[in-house]
C-alpha cells in the first residue's frame, strides 16, 4: 500500500500525524509542499475528491493576508492554480493512501483508515 503524507515540516498538526503513523508501524513517504512544491494536477485532484473549500486553509496568515479582491474571486475554477502559488494555504496534512486522500489530522481517523 502507497501511503504518502503531504504537508510542512514544521507545522504542529503535521508533527502530530507523522508521529502516530510512526507510531503504529506505517510507513508513509513525506512530501514538504513549501520546500520541493506541488503541481497543479495534485491539487486538482485533492479538490476533486475532498472538495476545495476543504483543501484551502482560510484560518491561516498567509490567506488573510491576500488582496481581499483574491478572496472574494477564489473559486474552484482557480483554487488550484492559488495553491500553486501559496502552498502554505493547502489545509494539513493531506494523506494519500493507494489514491485516496484524507485531508486533516484525527487519531481516530488514522485508526480507521490504517484498521
Amino acid at each position: 500500500m502507497s501511503v504518502t503524507i503531504y504537508g510542512i515540516k514544521n507545522c504542529d498538526t503535521m508533527k502530530k500525524a507523522r508521529a502516530w503513523l510512526a507510531e503504529h508501524g506505517v510507513e508513509a513517504a513525506f512530501h514538504d509542499y513549501k520546500k520541493m512544491g506541488i503541481d497543479q494536477a495534485h491539487l486538482e485532484r485533492w479538490c476533486k475528491q475532498a472538495g476545495w473549500e476543504t483543501v484551502l486553509n482560510r484560518r491561516g496568515t498567509t490567506w488573510r493576508k491576500l488582496d481581499p479582491s483574491i478572496q472574494e474571486a477564489t473559486t474552484s475554477d482557480n483554487v488550484a492554480a492559488l495553491l500553486v502559488e501559496h502552498p502554505a494555504m493547502i489545509k494539513r496534512p493531506v494523506l494519500d493512501v493507494a489514491g485516496v486522500i484524507n485531508i486533516g489530522f484525527k487519531a481516530e481517523q488514522y485508526q480507521t483508515i490504517f484498521n
